[in-house]
């Protein structure tokens, strides 16, 4: 098979939590145990970090990534999901894994992956495991899929485990109070490995503490310890948090004498992220006039901050594409979305998109006004055409709208 063919098998064949939802879900790792034993735990031979947390674990892998890049190592980073290639989510210094070693990769385990039900997440993590391997990178950056304590990720023992905060996300697979998120995200936290939190409520940090105290992990509270940050490229109000973490992490390594990076090389690889990692979707200006931002924000808790965000530019007019999953809480989200502003709705091309119907139904129950269009293309195209020079146009709710205007 080539590279499109190999790609459309893994998306169509296996189950992929981005389009099945709960039936992608397994709540153990056995089959991941299986899939690594079968590769030879590839992840032994690497130096993980691992990063979990409701919102901004793309972020945050992404500043280390850059960071560790500065002074001078080679960095394996995998992340999840893509916006438009399936390959951004595996990367070397930047540089996304090549369509051939992935088709390689399919053919020569595929036989596996049909007789034991690998889903799509498990054997991407087999892959990038295998490709950090094979090319011997100093450091591996892993991203958690979802949750902590049963992702597929969660067979590493890493350097030191990263939770950046904790929201109300995936309430069907994680629970629906921050203290049982928590719970789950706090399942990457290992015995005697130290541990980074980003941000903390009343009810999640002591869960945090819990855990750590169980694992005999030293844990460091990084909105506690870190009061200075340097600029970013990525320039949300919501990246401070993220800086903090990162920043505290990269301490901690070096205290450990795991890696040697000096304040240039953090100073240098924030101001840098986009270019060295190639990150994408993060409050990112895609139209100068009007401005244009996207953002990949679609929960409560970012979306609160991108909207607090927006009240800071100034414009004549906001005009907002929107678009959300079926698995999202619109009482809890559309109020959120400011009443004072033009709305474009639309289902993402994807098969947990929300029909557009019921979204902009619900929308015009709460207030909001605008129409609905049959694709986020449509919509997109729509407001470029009503947006005046001095106006502001703002476009997200879901990952899956920012991919299909990039």
């Amino acid at each position: 098979m080539n590279y499109q063919e190999t790609t459309t098998w893994m998306f169509n064949q296996l189950p992929m939590y981005q389009t099945q939802g709960a039936t992608a879900y397994k709540e153990d790792l056995q089959n991941t145990i299986e899939l690594i034993e079968h590769l030879d735990n590839p992840h032994h031979q690497l130096k993980c970090i691992h990063v979990a947390g409701t919102n901004g674990k793309g972020s945050t892998s992404h500043m280390l990534a850059s960071i560790l890049q500065e002074a001078g190592y080679k960095v394996g980073l995998y992340t999840s999901p893509h916006l438009r290639d399936y390959r951004e989510r595996i990367k070397i210094n930047g540089q996304e894994i090549s369509e051939d070693f992935i088709c390689k990769f399919i053919a020569k385990n595929k036989p596996f992956f049909e007789s034991h039900d690998i889903s799509f997440f498990e054997m991407s993590v087999g892959l990038a495991f295998e490709y950090f391997s094979v090319e011997q990178v100093d450091f591996a950056i892993i991203e958690v899929g979802m949750g902590g304590r049963l992702d597929a990720t969660n067979i590493i023992t890493p350097l030191i485990s990263v939770i950046t905060n904790i929201g109300l996300d995936h309430t069907q697979f994680l629970g629906n109070t921050l203290t049982s998120v928590a719970t789950e995200k706090a399942g990457i936290i290992k015995p005697n490995i130290p541990v980074v939190i980003g941000e903390y409520t009343a009810e999640t940090k002591p869960v945090f503490i819990s855990k750590a105290t169980d694992c005999k992990s030293k844990i460091y509270f990084a909105s506690e310890n870190i009061k200075d940050t340097y600029p970013s490229d990525l320039l949300g109000d919501y990246q401070l948090h993220n800086k903090k973490t990162v920043l505290q992490t990269i301490s901690v390594l070096n205290e450990m004498n795991v890696l040697s990076t000096t304040i240039e090389n953090c100073k240098v690889g924030l101001a840098n992220v986009v270019p060295n990692t190639g990150l994408l979707g993060r409050w990112q200006q895609i139209g100068e006039h009007p401005k244009t931002i996207c953002d990949t924000a679609h929960n409560k808790e970012g979306l609160t901050i991108v909207f607090d965000q927006i009240k800071k530019e100034n414009y004549n007019n906001l005009h907002i594409v929107f678009g959300v999953v079926n698995d999202k809480n619109l009482d809890a989200i559309l109020p959120l979305l400011p009443k004072k502003a033009k709305y474009y709705f639309a289902r993402p091309n994807n098969p947990r998109g929300l029909d557009v119907t019921i979204l902009h139904q619900k929308a015009v129950e709460m207030g909001l006004n605008g129409d609905a269009y049959s694709s986020i293309t449509e919509a997109y195209q729509t407001v470029q055409i009503a947006a005046q020079t001095n106006d502001f146009i703002y476009v997200g709710g879901s990952t899956f709208v920012v991919a299909e205007i990039i």
